[in-house]
């Protein structure tokens, strides 16, 4: 997993649940309040649960300020989850984050695969990075990036 001398990753455990529920609310619920979908703590922890052996908690200056779900595969990298605390957000970290992927995924010919919900603002910054719009279903676009 990237090194930076600022931020750092660690595999999430069961002791994250708490942090991962409260930030997901934070991040999600409100993209998914305005999607019509489903903000009960139920649906959300299950949505924390989902591929929980692929989390990592992202840490700047050793304080948790978000999660990375990432599955990788001989094809390519899939972007499960990606989580910043909004009093993180708009610093360049997600940018960088992803940039990051970007360039394992260039450096190893995958491609990157992501989805991400209509009402999420951070499509904007999926497209500024080289990510297109492959599908999309009633809720969601889903997202590739690849420069072979």
């Amino acid at each position: 997993m990237y090194m930076d001398p600022d931020l750092r990753y660690e595999k999430a455990d069961d002791t994250d649940l708490d942090f991962l529920l409260r930030l997901r609310m934070k991040t999600m619920n409100p993209h998914y309040a305005e999607s019509n979908l489903p903000t009960d703590r139920e649906t959300t922890l299950q949505r924390v649960l989902y591929n929980f052996d692929k989390a990592h908690i992202i840490f700047l200056h050793h304080h948790p300020i978000g999660l990375l779900k990432i599955n990788k595969t001989d094809e390519r990298i899939e972007v499960l989850q990606l989580q910043i605390d909004p009093d993180y957000q708009g610093k360049g970290l997600g940018r960088k984050i992803l940039t990051h992927i970007l360039n394992e995924a260039s450096e190893t010919g995958k491609t990157v695969w992501l989805s991400v919900l209509k009402t999420n603002k951070a499509q904007s910054l999926y497209s500024s990075l080289g990510f297109c719009i492959v599908g999309e279903n009633e809720h969601s676009y889903f997202m590739e990036f690849s420069d072979l």
